[in-house]
């Protein structure tokens, strides 16, 4: 005769094997059933046209926390929007090599620049190009200071810069350096000044 502890254990073994099979065959079911995934779009930046120009980029140097002009040809369109764009999407491009002294995250990118009065330019990054950042106060600021320094350098006329996170108004960068405000051109330079000479 079989002991009755035995037979229980059987029927609830057995009981649970079938639930589990019941529950792994309704999640086959419902993977199978569910749509695919939806690509997201990227933001495909339009490759450059126009001569090539000799212009400076101020890059970020983190180690010693420095801001150095460098000098470099890259095609440039003839709108100073466009013009912009170019130059920005050359800094970031910089900032995305392997040996880059201000590493951005893989993905980060210039989605947009609009020139809205003779004065104010308003910068449109992506959500990768904040979220990736460096968070500290020096590695932020040293971002915002290669970006306004870096356009002023090269579109004369600027007076402010609003930057913009995926088109819209964001507190901090990676939270310290403030984008709530606008940049004053001229007060930006008077810092990159300070930072070139460290």
């Amino acid at each position: 005769m079989i002991p009755r502890h035995f037979l229980i254990s059987t029927a609830l073994l057995c009981g649970l094997a079938i639930s589990m099979s019941i529950y792994v065959w309704r999640l086959r079911r419902r993977e199978v059933l569910k749509p695919p995934p939806i690509a997201v779009a990227q933001h495909v930046t339009p490759p450059s046209v126009g001569p090539t120009e000799r212009v400076i980029l101020y890059v970020a140097y983190d180690n010693p926390g420095e801001l150095h002009a460098q000098s470099i040809s890259i095609p440039l369109s003839s709108g100073r929007q466009q013009r912009a764009q170019e130059l920005l999407r050359g800094l970031v491009n910089l900032y995305l090599q392997k040996d880059s002294p201000h590493r951005l995250a893989a993905n980060a990118e210039v989605r947009d620049i609009y020139l809205v009065q003779p004065g104010l330019a308003v910068v449109d990054v992506n959500s990768a190009f904040a979220d990736g950042q460096t968070s500290g106060v020096l590695a932020e600021e040293l971002t915002v200071v290669s970006l306004i320094q870096t356009l002023s350098a090269n579109i004369p006329g600027l007076l402010q810069v609003k930057i913009l996170v995926d088109g819209k108004e964001r507190d901090t960068l990676a939270g310290h350096a403030d984008l709530s405000g606008f940049y004053d051109v001229p007060q930006v330079s008077d810092l990159a000044k300070q930072l070139s000479a460290q």
